[in-house]
């Protein structure tokens, strides 16, 4: 039964990231808190996202592996794939995580609802089966869902969206991915290694902007001997279902026929009948409710964070903005996030990830810059585990002296680099020199080294980079 009225200091709309976070850090400095969860508390992110996304792609890497075992003296038969057997294995996953995230905010003693929740005037909360909390402070992370565009209709047999296609128990022979950003390489590139001839279309001009062109670059080297057609700069028009298939139209009167089509054209807020009347929360026309750097709305006490709002939406910005408002309604001092220096991570082979400007953003921002790059292909640890193909680049301010100042950015393509970036995203939030981070010691022999080893060359003595 849900408490009565007044008995919260904070109401949360929506269990996922942002919201679960907010629950967590709020529980231990004391709060009494209410958490709204239509479905299942973890949001996208466990159950429809970064999650099971990234257990398919560590079959992909298994699958690679096994196939090239000879080459380390293994000797394996040519390995086939049973993806419902990946797709049990991601759903064990999923649930375990599930599992011990509602252990922890019982523990907690953080009180579930579950329902669809509408803020009303004065911190109401109204919930879809009929009962109504009042709290202190409210916080609204109701996320978001995957966008659509005209013409694709998803009826999840042929076109699909990433939700899915991550509930896929067969993998088909031919895709087309509609989005070369970072959900849909990361299909593309798994579905490439497990068999399925894949073409990724793209209307910007390149794939994954907001990218580092030279890491753009290596990544598409990878998708072409992979065997994946990437096309850029070019406009869907739609489809005709032929068959069990479809062939998808685009560009000046191109045409591909294919098995199955997965629309990955970025995710949309989840705002629709979020608010009642009599609050003065506004939403702008793109759905995103609107926020200060604080992450308030314009009603006193109430609070937006993760999808829902007007900033990167990756599940750990979700976590920074929900430990933002707690601090504040702790009264505690709050620093806002700086989106410009957020850490991200694409998990397509070869990785990526990326914290700060790029060499173009940099410069288009007005700075002189010095830039260093070292390859993965010198590295022992990239050769030794067969998988040299990637670079660091770091982008520094250049100084009055014409050397290299505090860094400004850090990105990295290649094995493994979703794990090298911590201390890259360090070093650019701390405003770190070069020579403050050549000073400290890379392991040897590690893949973190060509991060070091790149720094290092930024004094203008680095070992193995020019």
């Amino acid at each position: 039964m849900v408490p009565t009225a007044d008995q919260f200091d904070l109401a949360i709309i929506g269990g996922g990231p942002g919201g679960y976070a907010a629950a967590l850090y709020g529980a231990l400095a004391g709060l009494n808190i209410a958490v709204v969860e239509k479905e299942k508390v973890g949001g996208t992110c466990l159950h429809r996202g970064c999650i099971p996304a990234k257990e398919f792609l560590e079959t992909a890497h298994v699958y690679r592996t096994v196939a090239g075992a000879k080459e380390f003296g293994i000797q394996a038969e040519q390995p086939a794939i049973d993806f419902g057997v990946s797709q049990a294995r991601k759903q064990k996953v999923v649930d375990q995580l599930w599992r011990g995230l509602q252990g922890l905010m019982k523990k907690r003693k953080i009180t579930t609802i579950i329902g669809t929740g509408a803020l009303g005037p004065g911190h109401t909360v109204k919930v879809s089966d009929g009962s109504e909390l009042q709290a202190e402070h409210v916080i609204l992370a109701s996320g978001s869902v995957p966008r659509t565009i005209p013409g694709f209709d998803v009826d999840g047999q042929v076109v699909l969206t990433s939700d899915e296609m991550l509930m896929l128990e067969t993998l088909p022979s031919s895709a087309v991915v509609i989005g070369g950003g970072a959900i849909g390489c990361e299909f593309a590139s798994m579905m490439a290694d497990l068999g399925t001839q894949v073409t990724v279309l793209e209307a910007l001009p390149k794939m994954l902007p907001g990218c580092d062109k030279d890491v753009v670059d290596v990544v598409g080297r990878s998708f072409k001997k992979r065997g994946i057609e990437v096309r850029t700069g070019v406009t869907v028009h739609g489809h005709k279902p032929k068959g069990k298939g479809t062939t998808v139209q685009f560009g000046d009167g191109e045409e591909v026929g294919v098995d199955l089509v997965v629309v990955s054209v970025g995710r949309k807020p989840l705002s629709e009948g979020l608010l009642l009347d009599g609050t003065a929360v506004q939403v702008d026309e793109r759905g995103f409710v609107q926020v200060d750097e604080l992450m308030r709305t314009g009603e006193p006490g109430v609070y937006a964070v993760g999808d829902l709002v007007a900033t990167p939406a990756l599940a750990h910005v979700g976590f920074a903005e929900g430990i933002l408002t707690i601090k504040q309604i702790m009264g505690e001092p709050a620093v806002p996030v700086d989106y410009a220096k957020v850490p991200w991570c694409i998990y397509c082979h070869p990785e990526v990830a990326f914290a700060g400007y790029s060499e173009e953003g940099a410069r288009d921002a007005g700075y002189d810059v010095v830039v260093k790059k070292d390859p993965y292909g010198g590295n022992g640890r990239a050769l030794i585990i067969g998988d040299p193909d990637g670079l660091v680049k770091v982008i520094a301010e250049k100084g009055p002296d014409g050397k290299a100042g505090r860094l400004l950015g850090v990105h990295m393509v290649g094995p493994w680099v979703t794990e090298q970036l911590g201390q890259g995203y360090l070093a650019v939030n701390w405003e770190a020199v070069p020579e403050e981070v050549g000073h400290f010691i890379q392991p040897h022999p590690t893949l973190s080294e060509v991060y070091g080893e790149t720094v290092l060359a930024l004094t203008g003595r680095g070992l193995h980079v020019g």
